[in-house]
């Protein structure tokens, strides 16, 4: 039904831009976030803040007056708009004045074809300015990698001849290579995010970076993020006398030795690819 020769590539693209959600992250895209009609990766092992990323997107965007339709291949609409409460993230108003749609189904509901068609009918018939989908990878079970890259390259394809702004989650298994995604999908993207959770001095602490953001200066560094009851929070770099960086319960130590004003460092800038 949409071949995969119908794809081109004479999409007209704009320099406005639209917020992430979170303060921190566009100040790493130099207080701008994403160029509006980019597709946006963001890829990390379980538990390390993709789909909490997503929900700050969503937000961001309906805070704007604009329509964001989510489609939830993991988690129903409720479990998702629980969850997202714990972070302060309140999803349902916004459902209820219709600026969110969440399309929750199983990837095994349907096949990879008609997955990409019921996408592109809704994307169609009720034009929202953004789209999340949350995790792409899930769709491995009723395809294989070389599937699912050629559907998303369509549907890559149809978002940005409407202008749609979108971000995919990809879930990433432990144990490979940190800039590595299931489905090598990274090159069809505006944007790429890494998100990490490292393992040091007996705990886990939550790291993002920008991996390529083509057009923009981005920042260059990998922040520590923490999780509060108001939402994703950066936290300013501390460095040690060594230079390297110091994070979770070793940051804290370290700012008590630093003396006030002198602990963050802001991290250089590189032009987007």
């Amino acid at each position: 039904m949409l071949p995969i020769t119908s794809l081109g590539l004479a999409h007209q693209v704009s320099t406005a831009h639209v917020s992430t959600g979170v303060a921190g992250l566009d100040a790493m895209f130099g207080k701008k976030g994403y160029f509006r009609g980019n597709s946006v990766l963001a890829s990390g092992t379980a538990g390390t803040g993709k789909s909490s990323l997503a929900a700050h997107f969503a937000e961001a965007t309906c805070r704007r007056g604009e329509r964001c339709l989510y489609f939830a291949f993991e988690e129903s609409a409720s479990q998702i708009a629980r969850n997202m409460r714990s972070i302060g993230v309140d999803l349902e108003p916004w459902v209820r004045r219709d600026l969110l749609r969440i399309h929750a189904q199983r990837p095994t509901a349907l096949g990879l074809e008609a997955h990409l068609v019921a996408m592109h009918r809704l994307i169609e018939d009720w034009q929202p300015r953004v789209v999340i989908v949350d995790p792409v990878t899930n769709m491995t079970a009723v395809g294989s990698d070389v599937e699912v890259k050629a559907m998303l390259a369509r549907l890559i394809d149809f978002m940005k001849l409407r202008h749609v702004t979108a971000l995919f989650t990809s879930l990433t298994e432990g144990g490979r290579a940190a800039e590595r995604t299931d489905l090598g999908v990274s090159s069809l993207m505006d944007v790429w995010m890494l998100l990490g959770n490292l393992e040091t001095n007996g705990e886990r602490n939550r790291t993002i970076q920008i991996v390529k953001a083509r057009g923009m200066s981005h920042s260059n560094q990998v922040r520590e993020f923490v999780m509060t009851d108001d939402g994703i929070k950066l936290v300013d770099v501390s460095r040690r006398a060594d230079g390297s960086v110091a994070i979770g319960s070793a940051r804290g130590a370290q700012e008590q030795k630093t003396p006030a004003g002198t602990s963050a460092r802001r991290g250089g800038r590189r032009k987007g690819e």
